[in-house]
């Protein structure tokens, strides 16, 4: 799969007001920090689609992005550490379960992992939400760039480890750099083959 064209489409503070569900999408998420609108501009080849910040929980909304005019891409608000106050927080994370519960044309939904880090709470208790809702997803090892083969082999392992207590079968995982376009040809693949036995 190639992508040819990316534009913003809208952005939402509830799924009730999203684009009608007639394309299929493709969400991603993940902590704060962990590089989401770096990997979502390293995706699409565009320099600013999603907007770049330095600081943690930028993304507030529901971004919408249609891409080919075919599949949506949507940037969902980072959760974790974000300097925000805690009505705020509960706010964002209940706009977010909804879209993923509700959203009838959601895919699959890509869970950003920071893989410089060991196992974080956070992202396990995501990943744990998401296998008893039974929906679908991927991990993305972000920032592989910035650390060794063998600290980045030693990582993964670290979090396969952990996932292996409670899943009998390790979800997929893909390994990305927003800086050297690593896992691109991974992610567009898996969407390819996706997109079409699935809606």
């Amino acid at each position: 799969m190639q992508i040819k064209q990316a534009r913003f489409v809208i952005s939402n503070t509830t799924h009730l007001k999203c684009p009608s569900p007639d394309l299929p999408e493709y969400a991603f998420i993940g902590r704060s920090n962990v590089g989401k609108s770096s990997l979502i501009n390293m995706l699409t080849g565009r320099k600013s689609l999603a907007k770049i910040s330095g600081t943690p929980g930028k993304t507030q909304l529901i971004n919408h992005f249609i891409i080919n005019e075919k599949w949506y891409l949507v940037d969902l608000p980072g959760f974790g550490f974000a300097k925000i106050s805690k009505s705020i927080r509960q706010k964002w994370e209940n706009m977010t379960w909804n879209y993923l519960i509700n959203r009838s044309n959601l895919i699959t939904t890509f869970i950003l992992v920071d893989s410089r880090l060991e196992p974080q709470k956070a992202d396990l208790e995501l990943i744990t939400w998401f296998g008893e809702k039974n929906l679908s997803f991927v991990m993305l090892f972000t920032k592989i760039d910035k650390l060794s083969k063998r600290q980045l082999l030693i990582n993964v392992e670290n979090y396969k480890k952990r996932l292996s207590k409670q899943w009998e079968e390790l979800p997929l995982s893909i390994i990305t750099s927003a800086k050297t376009g690593t896992g691109k040809e991974d992610i567009l693949a898996y969407i390819a083959e996706t997109i079409n036995t699935n809606f």
